[in-house]
C-alpha cells in the first residue's frame, strides 16, 4: 500500500511539472486602428490570429496580418499598420484649418456663429468611418430686428432701402428731428440681441459763439450762438497749412466739432550744402525765402565713407520743426566755396543706401 501511494505521488509530480512548463501568450500587442474586439486574453502555443483594421481604418501596408503564439509564449511579428480614413474639410472652412484639406476619422468640427447671427443646422459634425461628415456645415443667418420707431417730432433716414417689416443685424440708420431741434443721439442700428436702438429725444440745442484759432481766421462767421448743424469755416494766414476739417459743425451735444490747427512752416537749418526740394536740387543759398511748408519733404545729402559715394536722406517739416539727419555734415567755408564738387551731393550717388541706423534724423 505504501509503494502504491508513492508511485501515485510521483505520477502527480511528473504531471504537474509537465503542465508548469507550458507557456501561453497574452493578448497580442496592437497599434491604433487594429480591431481588438475578437481577441482573447490568453492563447495557447500554436494558436494563430489574423489581425484586421477596425471600421474607419485602412491597412497602410501589405505586411503579414496572421500571427502565431509560439512555445516561448511570444507572438510572431506583424507590421500591420492601420491608417484612419480621411474626411475632406469643406472648402469654406479651409481658411480656418491652417492649410489642411483633410481631417482623420473621429475628428469633430464644432461650429459657432458670430454675434448677431443665428445658426441653422447642427453645431457639430463628426468624420464617419466611410470618409464623410455626419452633418454639413450650418448656415449663419443674420438676426432680424423689428423696424425702429422714429423720434417724436422727427424721422428716420435709412442707409439703404427697406423691404418688409424687419431689418437685419448690422443695418444702421440716422435719426433726424424737425428743425431747429436736435436728436439726443443721431445713429441707430439693429443690435446682436435682435432689438433696435431706442428712438432719441428731440431737443433744443445751441453751440456757443465760435472762437478763432492761432495763426488762422474764420470766414463769413457771424459772432453769435449757432443752432444744430450750423457750420463755421476756418482758414490759415500765409504759409501756414490747415490741419483738419476746414468746417466745424454744431453737434447735437451743444458742442462744436473739432477745430482745425494751422501748422507752421519750417526753416532749413543749414548754412552750407545742397538740398533736394520741390523736385529740384538747390544750393541752400538759392532757397529764397528759406521756407518749407508743413508736410513738405526735404532731402539732405550724406556721405557713405566706406564707398565714397553720396546718398539722399529725406526729412519732413512738422509744424515748424525740420530735423537734420544725423549723417549730414555741413561743409566748412573753404570746402563749400572752393571744393564744392567733392561734396556728397556732387559726387557719384550710391547704388543702394547704407543701413537705416546711420540715416535716422536727429
Amino acid at each position: 500500500m505504501a509503494s502504491t501511494l508513492a508511485l501515485l505521488a510521483l505520477l502527480q509530480l511528473a504531471l504537474f511539472s509537465s503542465v508548469s512548463c507550458i507557456k501561453v501568450c497574452g493578448r497580442p500587442p496592437i497599434t491604433d486602428g487594429i480591431d481588438e474586439l475578437a481577441l482573447k486574453r490568453v492563447y495557447e502555443p500554436g494558436e494563430a490570429v489574423t489581425l484586421s483594421c477596425e471600421q474607419g481604418y485602412t491597412p497602410s501596408t501589405l505586411n503579414p496580418r496572421r500571427i502565431t503564439c509560439t512555445a516561448t509564449g511570444e507572438w510572431t511579428q506583424s507590421d500591420l499598420a492601420c491608417s484612419p480614413k480621411m474626411c475632406p474639410i469643406p472648402r469654406p472652412l479651409q481658411p480656418l484649418a491652417m492649410g489642411r484639406t483633410e481631417a482623420p476619422y473621429k475628428s469633430v468640427l464644432n461650429f459657432t456663429c458670430d454675434d448677431g447671427y443665428v445658426m441653422q443646422g447642427a453645431n457639430e459634425s463628426r468624420c464617419l468611418p466611410d470618409g464623410n461628415w455626419s452633418n454639413p456645415p450650418p448656415l449663419c443667418k443674420a438676426v432680424n430686428c423689428p423696424l425702429p420707431k422714429p423720434p417724436m417730432g422727427g424721422k428716420i433716414v435709412y442707409n439703404k432701402a427697406i423691404t418688409g417689416n424687419t431689418v437685419q443685424y448690422g443695418h444702421s440708420w440716422t435719426y433726424e428731428c424737425n428743425p431747429p431741434k436736435a436728436p439726443s443721439h443721431e445713429r441707430g442700428s439693429c443690435m446682436a440681441d435682435g432689438t433696435a436702438t431706442e428712438p432719441p429725444v428731440c431737443q433744443e440745442v445751441s453751440c456757443p459763439i465760435p472762437t478763432g484759432i492761432p495763426n488762422g481766421f474764420m470766414t463769413f462767421a457771424v459772432m453769435r450762438k449757432h443752432g444744430y448743424k450750423e457750420k463755421v469755416k476756418y482758414g490759415c494766414v500765409d504759409h501756414y497749412v490747415l490741419d483738419g476739417d476746414a468746417e466745424i459743425q454744431c453737434q447735437n451735444t451743444g458742442n462744436w466739432s473739432s477745430k482745425p490747427v494751422c501748422r507752421a512752416p519750417c526753416t532749413v537749418g543749414i548754412k552750407r550744402g545742397r538740398i533736394f526740394y520741390n523736385s529740384q536740387k538747390l544750393w541752400i543759398a538759392d532757397l529764397k525765402p528759406n521756407r518749407v511748408l508743413h508736410g513738405e519733404h526735404v532731402a539732405f545729402y550724406c556721405l557713405n565713407k566706406a564707398d565714397r559715394c553720396g546718398y539722399p536722406v529725406a526729412s519732413t517739416c512738422r509744424d515748424g520743426n525740420l530735423p537734420i539727419p544725423e549723417c549730414f555734415e555741413e561743409p566748412g567755408k573753404i570746402e563749400y566755396n572752393i571744393r564744392a564738387k567733392t561734396l556728397p551731393s556732387e559726387i557719384e550717388m550710391c547704388a543702394s543706401p547704407p543701413p537705416a541706423s546711420s540715416t535716422s534724423p536727429a
